[in-house]
C-alpha cells in the first residue's frame, strides 16, 4: 500500500535501532489509562465523498456559540472580535511566510511581536514578556520549570483554584522530570491556606487569578511568603480580558505571570489554536523560554527589530536551552496585537466593565432561582454556582432547551467529587434576553 510504504522487515530493523522490541515501547512513558485498548470504531477505508459526508454530518451536530445564549467560560470565552482584525492579520506586510530568522525579510513579523511584548508587559505589569507560547496551560508548565532553574529547586506548590487542565500540564512535566508537586485540593471559595504549604523547599508557588471558580485572589500576602522562603510567586489567568480591570499579577509581587490570551482577538475554535502570554522580572529574562524580540538600528540608522534572545535547542547547545516551545508567534499572536492596539488602553478597560457589570446581573438573576446558590464573593465575567442537582446533567437539560449555560467543575476535574458545582461566565455578547434565557431553562432543569 502506497501510504505504508514499510516492510516489517524494515520495521523491525528501526526498532532494533532505536532499542525496543516492540512498537508499544515507544509509548512505555503514557500513562496505561490513557491508551487504547483497541482501534477506534471507525471504517477501515471510504472515498473521498463518504468521508465529506461523514464529516458534514458530525460538523452539523455542533452548536454555534452564537447561535444561542451563550455561557461557557472555564479558559474558553467567546468575545466580540471586530472584522477589521481578520482583515488586517492577513496583510503581508505583517503575515509573512516563515518563523523570523532573517530580519532583513521579516520585518513586519519581529515588529508586531515587538509590539505584543510590549501590550503583554503593560497588561501584567511586568518588566518582559516573551513572543508568545502555546496556551496558557503550557505556559504555566514552563513557568514552573523556569522557577525551577531560577531556585535551583524541584517542589511547586499549586492553589486549588488553578483550572485542573492546568495543573495536570504542570504535573505531567514533574512526573517526567521526577520533581515534586504539592497541589491542594480544588477550593470553590478562594479561602485555602496556601501559605502554609510554602517552606524552604519550594521552588514555586503557583496561583490562578481570577481563578478557575471566578474568585479574585489577593496575592500580595504569598508573594512575601514566597520570597520570604526564596521561592517565586507564579501569577496565572484563563481570562485575559480581567487585566482590563483587575490589579496586575505584577503589582502583587508576581515574579513570572502566564496566561490565556484568546479572548483578546481570538474566536473558540472548538479549543484552539490558542496563544500563550509569559511575562517575568527582568532579572529573570534569561531563563524565560521561548524567543524575545528587541528593537535596534540599521546601517542607515533606521529603526528595526531583531530575535534578541532564542532559547530553543534549534539556536543554542542543547544544555543551554531552556525550553523546546519555539513560541506561537503567527495568526493568534499577531490577532491579539492587532485587537488590543484598536481597543487602546481606554478601550480595554470600557469592555472589562461592560464583562463586570453583565456578569453581575446574570449572579442577581440566578441568585433568585430556586435550587441556586452562587458562592463568589468576588469575581470579574465568571462564577460559579451550586446546584440542587447534579451540574452534568442539568447543562444538557438547558443544550436541549437551546441554551449553553455553562461548564461542571465534574468535567474539568470529575474525580473532585464536586458533582453540583457550574461554572458559569457571562462576557459584553451577553444580552438581557440571554441571561433571562438562561435562568428560565434553569429554573425549568431544577424542577
Amino acid at each position: 500500500m502506497r501510504y505504508l510504504p514499510l516492510s516489517p522487515d524494515d520495521r523491525a530493523e528501526m526498532l532494533a535501532k532505536i532499542g525496543v522490541d516492540h512498537i508499544d515501547g515507544l509509548f512505555a512513558d503514557v500513562p496505561a489509562d490513557k491508551l487504547l485498548t483497541e482501534p477506534l470504531d471507525l471504517p477501515r477505508r471510504k472515498g473521498e465523498i463518504e468521508v465529506e459526508r461523514i464529516l458534514g454530518r458530525m460538523a452539523a451536530r455542533n452548536v454555534a456559540a452564537s447561535s444561542v445564549p451563550f455561557f461557557v467560560g472555564a479558559g474558553a470565552y467567546k468575545h466580540h472580535v471586530p472584522a477589521s482584525v481578520d482583515h488586517l492579520i492577513q496583510r503581508s506586510e505583517f503575515l509573512t511566510s516563515y518563523t523570523p530568522y532573517q530580519p532583513e525579510i521579516a520585518q513586519g513579523t519581529l515588529q508586531y511581536l515587538f509590539e505584543f511584548q510590549t501590550q503583554v508587559a503593560a497588561l501584567t505589569g511586568m518588566e518582559v514578556a516573551n513572543a508568545s507560547m502555546y496556551d496558557g496551560s503550557t505556559g504555566t508548565g514552563e513557568a514552573v520549570l523556569m522557577a525551577h532553574r531560577v531556585t535551583k529547586r524541584r517542589k511547586a506548590v499549586l492553589s486549588g483554584g488553578l483550572h485542573p487542565h492546568y495543573r495536570e500540564v504542570v504535573e505531567t512535566l514533574s512526573r517526567m522530570a521526577s520533581d515534586a508537586v504539592v497541589a491542594l485540593p480544588a477550593d470553590p471559595l478562594g479561602d485555602e491556606d496556601i501559605l502554609a504549604a510554602i517552606d524552604d523547599e519550594t521552588s514555586c508557588v503557583v496561583m490562578q487569578t481570577p481563578d478557575v471558580f471566578g474568585n479574585l485572589r489577593d496575592l500580595r500576602k504569598i508573594a512575601e511568603k514566597a520570597h520570604s522562603h526564596g521561592a517565586l510567586l507564579i501569577a496565572v489567568f484563563t481570562e485575559v480580558m480581567s487585566l482590563g480591570l483587575v490589579t496586575p499579577p505584577g503589582e502583587m509581587g508576581a515574579d513570572i505571570v502566564v496566561g490565556e490570551g484568546q479572548s483578546i482577538g481570538n474566536a473558540l475554535n472548538f479549543g484552539g489554536p490558542y496563544v500563550g502570554l509569559f511575562a517575568a522580572r527582568k532579572q529573570h529574562v534569561r531563563q524565560m523560554p521561548g524567543r524575545l524580540c528587541g528593537e535596534t538600528v540599521d546601517a542607515d540608522g533606521r529603526r528595526g527589530f531583531v530575535l534578541t534572545l532564542s532559547t530553543r535547542e534549534q539556536h543554542i547547545r542543547r544544555d543551554k536551552a531552556t525550553s523546546n516551545i519555539c513560541t506561537n508567534s503567527g495568526l493568534c499572536c499577531l490577532a491579539f496585537t492587532i485587537h488590543m492596539s484598536l481597543l487602546g488602553q481606554t478601550g480595554l478597560q470600557r469592555v472589562a466593565r461592560v464583562n463586570h457589570a453583565n456578569a453581575v446581573k446574570l449572579a442577581d438573576r440566578l441568585a433568585s432561582v430556586t435550587g441556586v446558590k452562587v458562592l463568589n464573593g468576588t469575581f470579574f465575567n465568571e462564577f460559579t454556582v451550586r446546584l440542587s442537582k447534579p451540574a452534568a446533567g442539568v447543562v444538557e437539560a438547558l443544550a436541549a432547551m437551546g441554551v449553553l449555560g455553562g461548564v461542571p467543575y465534574s468535567r474539568l476535574a470529575p474525580q473532585a467529587g464536586l458533582d453540583d458545582l457550574l461554572l458559569v461566565a457571562s462576557t459584553e455578547v451577553n444580552t438581557d434576553e440571554d441571561r433571562e434565557a438562561l435562568a428560565i431553562a434553569l429554573e425549568k432543569a431544577l424542577r
